[in-house]
């Protein structure tokens, strides 16, 4: 039947509603207990006769002449009423005539097994709660369009299955991660997300105007240098979990509103916080159920310390053939790039191809959890140098599953480095690098107070929830991704 005369037909059946008096979108319900609920405590209801209330939305509807079966479903779980017209009388008609699949309705009665041992409700009341308009997809078929998906996310969470399962593993992760913070002294605080000067990350902001202040602000590509000004104050463990925008391309691994946890302490260096980060995903994967290890492409990874090590430069030259990145001029690289199948822009810098080089040819390499380090100084505005070799950075990066989950170092707490660091970044940006990092003066003002040493990581929640549930498409991690409108 046309979609226009199923809504049709709908239509006339909320009107039959309306007429009896019936409220078919009422605020009350009587429900007593969920579904889950009422299987658990299925026997001695049964046994005692004793009336059940559940609500739910029909998912199922099977007539058998003076009855009908059907299935109701919440977020706990799913049972079978039975409606009876020796029963129900009138009403019984009303609800062959006027509920379908996918309306909410409230169901009372007592409990009994089928032939077939179904638990099921022996309904004596029943009561329309919403009714729906739309047909739903078919149940056997789900939603398939991957693109419909996303859109409706709505109909995914409720047609396919595992869907739900894998956003409560999301929250379950970041419950896990804010209560590992904290059991190690970290205060979780809030910053702007409206930023006067985009910083903290190398990236491309969304822009804005505020009327009122008539000035214009970016949405935070990192709430890293508000965080490091509480370090200035006297808070020496802090942490946030919040959203960041960056306007850059949408692919499997990036979505322009992506959420991010960045944690940082005074004291420590970049050695201190790879163990906590060891200790932390440790953690996050006993909580989660997975410390015997996930399945990540025929492979088994396992989180136990401690994590393998690379720098930067060696896994260059293991699987990208860069001898010697640090004397390797910059057209040798861009040819290099080109001729491993990577297109660069010719204003590109040399440090920014070799990180071109690193994502696409040498990550794929690292499957178990490894601490990339050593990183360039170009790339990396706001680490700490390396006494052994100043044109690299006390940086790591923790890939695991070919993928970057967690970026951390040593930061830097040099005003002067950081206006020299600053400034640089500033004539890569003037040259037609949008993404590079703008000169904060009052970021530099409060680092001339005085800022402790300190350690700090940011990790990505989107893509540390790809991991621990085993999807490859970040769109499958966050509930609405970012989406063009259909013309």
């Amino acid at each position: 039947m046309p979609f226009d005369d199923i809504r049709n037909e709908r239509l006339k059946k909320l009107q039959t509603l309306k007429e009896k008096g019936i409220d078919p979108y009422p605020a009350h319900t009587e429900r007593g207990l969920l579904v889950a609920e009422v299987l658990k405590k299925f026997s001695a209801l049964a046994k005692s006769k004793k009336s059940v209330v559940a609500a739910g939305r029909v998912m199922t509807k099977r007539e058998h002449g003076g009855s009908t079966f059907f299935d109701v479903e919440d977020t706990s779980g799913k049972i079978q009423g039975y409606a009876k017209e020796d029963i129900l009388k009138e009403n019984y008609l009303l609800f062959l005539q006027t509920v379908d699949i996918g309306d909410f309705v409230e169901i009372e009665g007592t409990l009994f097994e089928t032939k077939k041992k179904e638990k099921t409700i022996e309904v004596s009341r029943w009561a329309m709660l919403s009714k729906s308009l739309r047909p739903l997809p078919e149940k056997w078929h789900g939603l398939q369009d991957v693109e419909e998906r996303f859109r409706k996310r709505y109909l995914d969470l409720l047609m396919n299955e595992g869907v739900q399962n894998r956003f409560q593993l999301r929250a379950q992760l970041i419950t896990a991660v804010r209560a590992f913070h904290e059991e190690n002294g970290f205060l979780e605080v809030e910053t702007p997300m409206l930023h006067p000067i985009p910083g903290g990350a190398l990236a491309k902001p969304f822009i804005t105007h505020h009327n009122a202040l008539d000035i214009d602000l970016y949405l935070r590509v990192a709430p890293e240098l508000y965080l490091k000004r509480l370090l200035v104050g006297g808070c020496e463990r802090v942490f946030e979990i919040g959203k960041c925008f960056r306007n850059e391309g949408i692919d499997i691994t990036h979505n322009p509103e992506f959420t991010m946890l960045e944690s940082y302490a005074a004291y420590w260096d970049e050695e201190q916080m790879m163990d906590f980060v060891e200790n932390l995903f440790v953690a996050v994967a006993k909580k989660l159920g997975k410390d015997e290890g996930i399945m990540w492409e025929g492979k088994k990874i396992i989180f136990k310390k401690p994590f393998s090590r690379i720098s930067f430069k060696d896994l260059l030259a293991r699987y990208a053939q860069v001898s010697d990145y640090h004397n390797e001029a910059q057209e040798s690289l861009r040819m290099r790039a080109r001729q491993l199948g990577i297109e660069i822009e010719p204003e590109t810098e040399k440090a920014k191809i070799a990180d071109e080089i690193f994502k696409k040819i040498c990550g794929p390499y690292l499957s178990h959890p490894t601490f990339v380090i050593h990183h360039p100084i170009d790339i990396s505005p706001l680490a700490k140098k390396r006494p052994e070799n100043p044109e690299e950075v006390r940086r790591f990066q923790l890939v695991v599953a070919s993928a970057e989950v967690v970026n951390g170092f040593s930061e830097l707490n040099d005003p002067l480095d950081q206006r020299d660091r600053f400034e640089s970044q500033n004539k890569v940006r003037e040259s037609g690098d949008e993404e590079a990092h703008r000169v904060d003066e009052d970021y530099i003002e409060a680092m001339e107070y005085g800022m402790p040493p300190a350690a700090g990581i940011g990790i990505g929640i989107d893509r540390l929830t790809m991991l621990f549930s085993g999807t490859k498409n970040i769109k499958e991690v966050i509930l609405f991704p970012t989406m063009k409108p259909r013309g």
